[in-house]
C-alpha cells in the first residue's frame, strides 16, 4: 500500500484518536486499551512500510501518548469490577448492536418455524424434543400436573445443573461463531425452533397458559441470555469474514474479545435464571400475579440493560464529546 493511500485511509480514526487523548477522563479503561490496540497496530504496519516517514514518528507519539494516558487512568482492582458491569458491557453491547439485532431475527424466524410446523405435523415435536420427553409430559398432563418435569431433582440439585447447562449452552452458541457465523446461527435455529414446538405441543394439549407461565417464568431470562449469546457468536464471525481495513487476524481478534466480554458479561443472568428455575419455576400454585411480576421484570430488565442503556451511555458520552 502506497503510503498516501495509508494516511487516507485511516486519518479520520487516528484524528479520532487524538481526542481520545486529549479526552481520556471521559474514556473508560476498555475503551483506552481498543484505542491503544488500533494505534499500535497501525504504528507496527507504519514501521514496516515506512521506516522513515514522518507518519511513523506522528503514529509513534500517538502510541505513546495513548499508552501514557491508559495507565495513568488505570483503574483500582475493585473499582474495575463495579465498572466493568456498569460501563464495559453496556458500551460492548452498543457496538454490538447490529449482531444482537441480527440473532434476535434469526431467533424469532426459528421460533416461528417450531409453531408452524407443529401445527401442521403432530409428529414433529416428538421428532425435534423426542418420545421420552413427549410420552412423560402426557403422563403428567393426564396427572393434572402438566409442569412436573421441574419436580424430578431436588431444588439445589436443579440450580447447580441448570447454571452448568446455561453457561455451556451460552459458550457453544459463542464459539461457532468461529464457523463464520453460520455455526451460531445454526445453534440459535435449533433452539428456536425446539421452544416453539414444545410451546405449541403444550396449547395443543390444553395447558399452554400454564406452561407459558412455568417456562417463561425462567426462560425470559435464559432465552434472552442465549439470544445475546448468539450476539457474541456473530462478533465473532463477522471478525472473521468482514475484517474491514484491518488485518483478518486483528479483525478476528477485536471480535473474539468483544464475544467474550458479552458471554462473561451473562454469567449473573444465568445464575438469576437457574435460582428461578431451580426454586420458583416448580411452584405452579404459586399465584399468577406473582409469576406474571417476575417475567415482566426480567424482560424489563433484559430490554434495560442490554438495549437502553448502551445506547443511553453512547448518546451521552458522543454529547459530552462534542
Amino acid at each position: 500500500m502506497k503510503e498516501v493511500s495509508f494516511i487516507r485511509q485511516n486519518i479520520d480514526k487516528w484524528k479520532s484518536l487524538e481526542k481520545i487523548v486529549d479526552r481520556a477522563a471521559l474514556h473508560n479503561p476498555g475503551e483506552l486499551a481498543d484505542a491503544y490496540t488500533d494505534i499500535t497496530t497501525d504504528l507496527s504496519f507504519s514501521r514496516s512500510h515506512y521506516p522513515e516517514s514522518r507518519i511513523t514518528i506522528y503514529l509513534n507519539n500517538l502510541a505513546s501518548a495513548l499508552h501514557n494516558q491508559l495507565y495513568k487512568n488505570k483503574k483500582e482492582k475493585y473499582s474495575r469490577i463495579i465498572t466493568f458491569w456498569t460501563e464495559e458491557i453496556p458500551d460492548v453491547m452498543y457496538s454490538s448492536r447490529k449482531e444482537l439485532l441480527y440473532s434476535f431475527i434469526i431467533f424469532i424466524i426459528s421460533v416461528t418455524i417450531g409453531i408452524i410446523s407443529a401445527i401442521n405435523d403432530d409428529s414433529f415435536a416428538r421428532l425435534i424434543i423426542g418420545n421420552a420427553y413427549i410420552d412423560m409430559t402426557l403422563r403428567n398432563i393426564e396427572n393434572g400436573t402438566p409442569m412436573a418435569v421441574y419436580n424430578t431433582d431436588s431444588e439445589l440439585t436443579m440450580f447447580l445443573q441448570l447454571i452448568f447447562n446455561n453457561i455451556r449452552v451460552s459458550f457453544i452458541v459463542f464459539v461457532f461463531g468461529i464457523f463464520t457465523g453460520f455455526g451460531t446461527g445454526f445453534v440459535l435455529f435449533r433452539n428456536g425452533v425446539m421452544i416453539g414446538a414444545i410451546q405449541t405441543f403444550f396449547f395443543q394439549h390444553g395447558v399452554g397458559f400454564e406452561s407459558m407461565l412455568a417456562i417463561w417464568l425462567h426462560g425470559t431470562l435464559e432465552i434472552s441470555a442465549i439470544v445475546i449469546a448468539g450476539a457474541a457468536g456473530l462478533a465473532l464471525g463477522n471478525g472473521w469474514l468482514f475484517p474491514g481495513t484491518y488485518s483478518r487476524r486483528y479483525a478476528f481478534l477485536q471480535g473474539a474479545k468483544r464475544g467474550l466480554k458479552i458471554i462473561v458479561g451473562l454469567v449473573p443472568v444465568f445464575l438469576a435464571a437457574g435460582f428461578i428455575e431451580g426454586f420458583m419455576t416448580r411452584h405452579t400454585e404459586f399465584p399468577t400475579s406473582i409469576r406474571l411480576s417476575v417475567i415482566l421484570l426480567s424482560l424489563a430488565f433484559v430490554i434495560f440493560y442490554y438495549i437502553v442503556l448502551p445506547q443511553f451511555r453512547h448518546d451521552g458520552i458522543h454529547k459530552t464529546k462534542n
